[in-house]
C-alpha cells in the first residue's frame, strides 16, 4: 500500500478558472436563499440575464429553495456549455462563511462521480472552503475492495473553480487549500487502514517514510531501546502484544532563535481495553484509536511542506492493547518516562499512560507550545458528541486552540479543569491513579491526569509552557452516515486544528 494519501490520481485535479471551459460537463451553482425565490451566485460575466431567468425557472419547477445542502438538477439553457447544472444550497447569504462552503462542495462533489469536468461558482464566495471542501468531499478509501466491490462510477477527474481573482494570491490561496486537505487524507487513510496491516511497527514505518519525504528528522525508538530509556507507560500498554510498541519522532526544524510547538498523538493501533476488556458490540472501531497519533503525523508533514517558520516536533507512541498472559493487569504500577509511579487501576485507560510518556519526552525539547491529541475516552462523546471536539489546557492556549478550532470548522470547545477531581487520581501505592473511582467528569478527569506531566509534579515547573490537550474520541471517527465534507470512517480531525494553531503562532513570530 502506499504511504502517500490524497495524490493526484486519488483526488480530483483543481484549478482555477475565469470562465466555461470546452470541456466542462457540469456547473455547480452555489444558490442562496431569497425572499420569494432563490438567489444564483455568479461570477462576472459568466451567463447573461437571460440565462440566469431560464435557470430561476428551471429551479423553481423543482422546487429548489437554496437550503443548505439541499442537491437540484436542471438541464442548462442552451446558452450555458454544460451538460447540466448541479444547483447546491447555501443557506441565507449573511449567514454564509467558509465552512458551509467546505460542506456544500464536500456535499456536492459526492453527487458527481462518473462526471469527468466540472466548474464551480462556491469559489466565488469562499476559495479556500470550495477547494478544501471538493477534495475532502471527493475522498474515498478503496484500498482493500477487489473488483466485485468498487463503486461502479469513477470519482470526479477535474474540478474547475471560478474566480474572478487571477493573481498570484489566488493561486497561493489554492496551493495551501489543497495541501491542508492532502494532509486531511494522510490522517483519514491511517485511521482507515485496518490494524492486521497497521501494527505498531508497521505504522512506525509509515510515519518514517512520510517524514523522509516530507524532509522532516526521523528517530524510531524499538521496544528495546524504549524498555532500557525507561517508557513505562509505552511498554506496559503494549506488553500484552505480539507486535511490540514503538516511539516515532519527526522534526520540522527552521532555526534555534524560533519557537518550539511540541505535537503529541495517541498511537494505539488497536484497543481491546487489555484485562479490563470492552464489550464486542463495536470493538472493530476502535481501529481509529490512532486517530490522535494518525493527525499528529499529518500536521508535521504538512508544517514540513508549507514551510512554516516554527520548529514543529511530534512525538508519537504507539502500541497495541491486547489482552495476553503477558499484558499488564489492574493494580500494577508502571514507572513512567520521567519517574512517576502510575497504579492501573483500569487497563482501558491506556491512552494517557502512552501520552503522558510522549509528553514527558517532548517537553525536555523544551518547547513552548504543546499540543496532544486522542481518541481518549468515551466520556467526550457523553459530554459534546460526536461531531465537537474536548479541549482542556492552560487557559490562554486552551482558548486559542478552541477558536481556531471553530474558525476551521473543525467545532473544539474549551473544557474546564474541576478543581475537585484531582484529588480522585490519587493512588495508595503509586504517585497517581490512571483512572477515578467516579463516572463524573472523566474527559477531564483524563485531561488532569495528562497536565501531571506537563506542569503538574511529575516533571517539576513547567508553568511557561502554554499547553492544549484535544479529546477527539468521537469527531476522530465517524460512525454514521458522510455529511458535509466528512465521510464514513476516519475524518481527518483535528489537522486542521492543530496547522491552524501553528500557523497563528507562526504569523506571531513574523508580526514581531
Amino acid at each position: 500500500m502506499s504511504i502517500e494519501s490524497i495524490t493526484e490520481s486519488r483526488r480530483p485535479k483543481v484549478e482555477l478558472a475565469t470562465g466555461f471551459g470546452d470541456n466542462d460537463d457540469v456547473l455547480v451553482l452555489g444558490l442562496t436563499t431569497g425572499d420569494d425565490e432563490p438567489d444564483i451566485v455568479s461570477v462576472g460575466t459568466l451567463f447573461d440575464d437571460a440565462a440566469a431567468s431560464q435557470i430561476l425557472g428551471s429551479l423553481a419547477v423543482f422546487g429548489a429553495s437554496g437550503k443548505h445542502g439541499e442537491l437540484t438538477k436542471i438541464p442548462a439553457p442552451p446558452s450555458v456549455p454544460v451538460g447540466y447544472i448541479l444547483a447546491v444550497g447555501l443557506g441565507a447569504e449573511e449567514d454564509l462563511t467558509e465552512e458551509l462552503i467546505r460542506q456544500a462542495a464536500g456535499i456536492a462533489v459526492r453527487e458527481l462521480e462518473g462526471v469527468t469536468t466540472a466548474v464551480s461558482t462556491l469559489s466565488a464566495v469562499s476559495l479556500p472552503g470550495a477547494a478544501e471542501g471538493s477534495v475532502l468531499g471527493a475522498y474515498r478509501f478503496d484500498f482493500y475492495h477487489s473488483a466485485k466491490s468498487l463503486p461502479s462510477s469513477p470519482p470526479l477527474e477535474v474540478m474547475r473553480l471560478l474566480t474572478a481573482d487571477t493573481t498570484s494570491a489566488a493561486g497561493e490561496i489554492l496551493e495551501r487549500s489543497l495541501a491542508i486537505a492532502d494532509a486531511v487524507g494522510i490522517a483519514r487513510d491511517l485511521v482507515n487502514t485496518p490494524p492486521n496491516d497497521l501494527f505498531p511497527a508497521s505504522f512506525a514505518d509509515r510515519a518514517a517514510a512520510l517524514g523522509d519525504a516530507a524532509g522532516l528528522e526521523v528517530e524510531v525508538l524499538d521496544e528495546q531501546q524504549l524498555a532500557d530509556a525507561g517508557y513505562g507507560g509505552i511498554i506496559g500498554v503494549g506488553q500484552g502484544s505480539s507486535r511490540p510498541p514503538r516511539l516515532v519522532r519527526l522534526a520540522h526544524r527552521v532555526s534555534g532563535d524560533a519557537p518550539t510547538v511540541a505535537l503529541v498523538g495517541k498511537g494505539i493501533t488497536f484497543d481491546t481495553g487489555g484485562i479490563s476488556i470492552k464489550p464486542a458490540a463495536n470493538m472493530d472501531h476502535m481501529t481509529s484509536d490512532m486517530g490522535g497519533a494518525a493527525a499528529v503525523i499529518a500536521t508535521v508533514v504538512l508544517a514540513a511542506r508549507r514551510g512554516v517558520g516554527v520548529n514543529v516536533i511530534a512525538t508519537v507512541p504507539m502500541a497495541e492493547n491486547m489482552p495476553s498472559d503477558t499484558a499488564q493487569r489492574p493494580g500494577d504500577v508502571l514507572t513512567q518516562y520521567g519517574g512517576t509511579t502510575v497504579e492501573v487501576l483500569n487497563t482501558d485507560a491506556e491512552g494517557r499512560l502512552i501520552l503522558a510518556d510522549g509528553i514527558v519526552r517532548a517537553l525536555e525539547d523544551d518547547p513552548q507550545y504543546l499540543m496532544d491529541t486522542a481518541t481518549l475516552t468515551g466520556a467526550q462523546l457523553v459530554a459534546l458528541g460526536a461531531r465537537t471536539p474536548g479541549v482542556m489546557g492552560t487557559d490562554d492556549f486552551r482558548d486559542r486552540v478552541a477558536e481556531i478550532s471553530r474558525e476551521v470548522g473543525e467545532n473544539g470547545w474549551a473544557m474546564p479543569f474541576p478543581v475537585e477531581l484531582r484529588a480522585d487520581l490519587n493512588s495508595r501505592v503509586a504517585d497517581l491513579a490512571n483512572v477515578t473511582n467516579s463516572r463524573n467528569g472523566g474527559m477531564l478527569a483524563a485531561g488532569i491526569f495528562l497536565r501531571e506531566f506537563v506542569t503538574g509534579a511529575a516533571k517539576g515547573d513547567r508553568e511557561g509552557v502554554q499547553w492544549a490537550h484535544i479529546d477527539v474520541a468521537g469527531p476522530a471517527f465517524n460512525t454514521g452516515g458522510t455529511w458535509g465534507y466528512t465521510p464514513k470512517g476516519g475524518t481527518g480531525v483535528p489537522v486542521r486544528t492543530m496547522f491552524g494553531v501553528i500557523e497563528s503562532i507562526a504569523a506571531d513570530v513574523a508580526g514581531s
